[in-house]
């Protein structure tokens, strides 16, 4: 387990899309009212630049969403520090924006449709946009260095208060990226860079079809043969950034669901095994302890388990999966372990008062009698039952901390619209607030 969760702690899962002015100003007073209230941990989703507003099928994995800049801390241009930024970012940012200024140049179409010398990358032909489009691709450029050079001045506000960073990884890239159009040849694509299968999963809690997500399947044989070089670089970019770093879809790493192109859903898709612990081996051996949390929701099976825990890796529990009527659910908090991390609900779940109060009349028995509570005592029910367990981090959702309730949904899986647009209220997260969950997270022992 990550030495980070050497001790129990509290955090708060909230995206920084939800903030205005997020790297800057509105980002440095959240994690001033975290460490009032006695949180040492900002949880938050990949920060990747989005065409559909859904962090998980940012554009790039490397560069950082210009939305979540501050405009009123741009840093200087024409500086050293920018030329030194330029450099030590080249193996990423060069790629990425030639590829936001031929995206632009060909209206906003994915880039399998291009002209077959941009598509197929062709050097005298990119030579040739880089030139045409100087000017665009210094302005994404620039953009990025902002994104670094306020990143990094936020996260050294998060350390000077005692707060670490825990970000989120994607499992897949999305299918328009530019990992996708510099990487061909670490996916399942055609010889035009259509993808030949897709991700997804099986039916579950969320849908009775399963999910179709439509990012095109990693080629593990082609990454097993050059030393997963695409992983190790991806994990260290992100690792650079935060403290703690979420695999989402972690039981890929065992076996991922492959369906075929053009399936209406994802009902037709089988299971197909992933290298996962050769590839794991190989992170441990670059990049030492590493400091994982596995997304293990879902099915799971004994060898995702397996994996896992070969790795010590902390998994999670949810406490809206709980209330099945079985005693010996594991997101039920007696059934908790101190390697994991507890929730009351992910960024894909309702509030926990939106939850509650759409339960059937049996489900809401369960969780009244568990709880020893009523309708009156919720989210505090489900708030101090995440607190009060053994696992060594309790992440509550900022939509449970102010007790909303559904109309603060941030993501509903597999709808298309309506998703990713809440935003923090102003003015809700009080002192007086922060001083409520200053003596919660002391009375169950979660503040050092």
């Amino acid at each position: 387990m990550s030495s980070i969760l050497d001790r129990r702690r509290a955090g708060a899962l909230l995206h920084l899309t939800c903030l205005d002015a997020a790297l800057g100003r509105g980002g440095r007073a959240f994690i001033d009212w975290l460490a009032e209230a006695g949180f040492s941990v900002w949880q938050f989703l990949p920060l990747g630049p989005s065409a559909d507003g859904s962090p998980y099928r940012a554009r790039s994995d490397s560069a950082g969403n210009p939305a979540l800049l501050d405009p009123d801390e741009r840093p200087p241009l024409g500086t050293p520090e920018f030329e030194t930024f330029r450099r030590s970012a080249r193996g990423w940012l060069e790629d990425y924006a030639c590829f936001e200024a031929l995206s632009r140049l060909h209206g906003g179409a994915p880039w399998w449709t291009w002209p077959p010398e941009h598509r197929d990358r062709d050097p005298r032909a990119l030579a040739e946009v880089r030139l045409a489009q100087a000017e665009r691709i210094r302005e994404i450029e620039a953009e990025q260095f902002a994104f670094d050079w306020q990143w990094r001045r936020l996260r050294e506000h998060a350390r000077a208060r005692g707060v670490l960073l825990f970000g989120d990884l994607p499992f897949y890239v999305a299918p328009d990226s530019v990992e996708t159009w510099a990487h061909r040849g670490q996916f399942q694509v055609d010889a035009e860079g259509r993808a030949r299968a897709i991700a997804g999963v099986p039916p579950d809690y969320f849908s009775e079809l399963g999910q179709l997500w439509g990012n095109p399947l990693y080629d593990w044989d082609a990454m097993r043969a050059d030393g997963f070089s695409f992983w190790r670089e991806r994990l260290r970019r992100q690792l650079n950034r935060v403290d703690l770093l979420r695999i989402d879809h972690f039981r890929a790493l065992a076996a991922h669901w492959a369906v075929p192109a053009g399936a209406p859903d994802a009902r037709t898709g089988a299971w197909r095994r992933t290298p996962g612990w050769a590839l794991l081996r190989t992170l441990r051996e670059e990049l030492g302890q590493l400091p994982l949390i596995a997304e293990d929701l879902g099915l799971i099976t004994p060898d995702v388990e397996d994996l896992r825990r070969g790795f010590g890796l902390p998994g999670m529990r949810v406490l809206q999966f709980g209330f099945d009527g079985s005693p010996d659910n594991p997101h039920l908090p007696h059934m908790h372990e101190r390697g994991i991390v507890v929730y009351t609900g992910t960024h894909d779940n309702d509030t926990a008062l939106g939850w509650y109060s759409s339960l059937d009349a049996g489900t809401a028995r369960r969780v009244d009698f568990y709880l020893r509570c009523g309708p009156a005592d919720m989210p505090d029910a489900f708030v101090r039952a995440a607190l009060a367990s053994v696992g060594a981090l309790a992440v509550l959702p900022v939509q449970d901390i102010l007790a909303l309730g559904s109309e603060a949904r941030f993501n509903t899986p597999s709808t298309p619209e309506g998703n990713w647009s809440w935003r923090l209220p102003p003015g809700s997260l009080t002192p007086e607030l922060a001083g409520r969950y200053r003596r919660l997270n002391e009375a169950y022992g979660r503040v050092a």
